[in-house]
């Protein structure tokens, strides 16, 4: 199985694109997650959509918007309760984990290993065959 980080952007707008995402493709949603993190002195967080793998080429594409918005333990955002109701809507729980920065590696590829491996851990996302 190949299992891919598809980084949408930042979060103001792609969020409405990772939310549209998830509604279309309802059926093959599989997790939600609000990764916490601080970078450059700021509380922020990631949205991950992580979809069932394809029946062809078992595929696990894992949808983000990247550390843009400001985190919910600080303030709650209209973003925050767009993605809750989201949640509710595909009648799935939202996994929160506290995560380093991607500004911690030197290589955005390292950066989603990284991930790849707290997800798996976690048993959120399945180890590769």
């Amino acid at each position: 199985m190949i299992q891919r980080f598809i980084e949408l952007g930042e979060g103001y707008s792609d969020l409405y694109e990772l939310l549209e995402l998830a509604r279309y493709n309802k059926e093959r949603v599989d997790q939600l997650l609000l990764l916490h993190t601080n970078k450059n002195d700021r509380n922020v967080c990631s949205f991950v959509v992580i979809m069932k793998p394809t029946s062809v080429g078992d595929f696990q594409a894992l949808y983000m918007t990247l550390e843009g918005i400001p985190s919910p333990k600080e303030k709650r955002t209209k973003r925050f309760e767009l993605f809750e109701q989201l949640a509710d809507q595909l009648n799935k729980n939202i996994i929160e984990l506290e995560v380093k920065p991607s500004t911690y590696y030197k290589e955005k590829e390292l950066y989603y290993q990284y991930l790849t491996g707290v997800l798996r851990l976690n048993h959120i996302l399945q180890p590769l065959k």
